[in-house]
């Protein structure tokens, strides 16, 4: 275990991945790994924002610890402020780890994290990294490289495997809390609806985001031809375009959900359509089928849906994988994709899910 380290000697052991909400849901098989080999141990989460509501609904964390990293900051919205990281560095430093273990996707560094976990005295620092670390890393795994390259939840065991944890089954670790199901529950309530169809049209990036006109057409002819209510989804900020995207056809919900009654709707929900965000890895953990209308910044086989009924929808464009969060030449990736394919999509996994649903042709 990390080396000749004995697993006893592991008692308090810092999880690292500071992204966005998908990326540490992807990530929870290989938090379950490091669980079963140290059921004694308290396992404490770094993450974002995004990434603490995933761990709040993961029985297998302990603590989570809020950073904003440096890194993670693609809008330049952190002022310069070094007393913030110094004051990060003491967090860390009062816990007294006995080890990190930090997980990063294909486009990411590992070490500026590996920094601030060497600066607060945390004495084994393992991560998986094709740049020369140094010291900073004194646990260092080259990650295979594979075509087409291997699912995000994969790539996260492969790390921690590396490091002598026990493999475990690739499943996704999340549990909506009772009072999400209960919050969930009154909700459906208030808008009289049972079964129904969730549309989330929102990302993180707005390259990787259908636009809300198709969306709107997706959910006038889903409502018109799969007889169900369809729940259009949003966090805070999203409920002008969940206003839009639903019209007069939809419920909107923008702004009326905490991450936890959120993930409660998917799990419940007869089918899901979204982007390739993490929505689409919240219907995956919780085997939701699910549509993803999935753009050309990433490889589908490593950012698709993993383990649920699905159908992922894509256009081939020559500038895929592009990995850009704005895209700069109009969209074609999902331009491309029309509406009618979208519903289509979703209306098959509905028969399936539901097969005495009266679906109009």
């Amino acid at each position: 275990m990390l080396g000749d380290v004995k697993p006893e000697a592991l008692r308090r052991v810092l999880l690292v991945r500071v992204d966005n909400l998908g990326d540490v849901l992807l990530t929870t098989p290989a938090f379950r790994a490091v669980r079963q080999t140290l059921p004694w141990a308290h396992l404490a989460l770094l993450a974002g924002p995004a990434g603490c509501d995933v761990s709040k609904l993961n029985p297998d964390i302990d603590e989570t610890i809020l950073y904003h990293a440096l890194s993670e900051d693609v809008y330049f919205q952190l002022p310069q402020d070094p007393e913030r990281e110094m004051a990060a560095i003491q967090a860390l430093k009062e816990r007294t780890f006995d080890a990190a273990i930090i997980f990063t996707s294909y486009k990411q560094s590992a070490l500026p994290v590996a920094y601030l976990c060497y600066l607060a005295g945390i004495p084994l620092r393992a991560a998986g990294s094709f740049e020369g670390s140094g010291s900073l890393l004194t646990h260092r795994h080259r990650y295979q490289e594979t075509i087409p390259p291997k699912h995000e939840t994969l790539r996260g065991l492969e790390l921690v495997e590396s490091l002598g944890f026990p493999p475990v089954e690739p499943e996704m670790v999340l549990v909506p809390r009772e009072e999400d199901e209960e919050t969930a529950t009154k909700l459906l309530e208030r808008y009289d609806v049972e079964r129904f169809v969730v549309v989330h049209p929102g990302s993180s990036a707005s390259s990787r985001t259908y636009p809300a006109e198709r969306y709107a057409s997706v959910v006038k002819e889903l409502a018109d031809r799969g007889k169900l209510p369809v729940l259009v989804t949003g966090g805070p900020g999203e409920e002008h375009l969940t206003r839009q995207v639903a019209g007069s056809a939809g419920i909107a919900l923008g702004g009326e959900t905490g991450f936890g009654e959120f993930a409660s709707l998917v799990g419940r929900a007869a089918v899901v359509v979204t982007n390739n965000t993490g929505t689409t890895h919240v219907a995956s953990a919780l085997k939701a089928p699910v549509v993803t209308v999935f753009a050309g910044t990433n490889p589908p086989e490593q950012w698709g849906p993993w383990r649920t009924p699905h159908h992922l929808l894509t256009y081939p464009v020559p500038c895929s994988p592009c990995y850009k969060r704005v895209c700069p030449i109009g969209h074609e990736c999902l331009t491309g994709i029309a509406p009618f394919s979208v519903v289509e999509a979703a209306l098959d996994l509905l028969r399936a899910s539901l097969p005495r649903v009266e679906i109009v042709k």
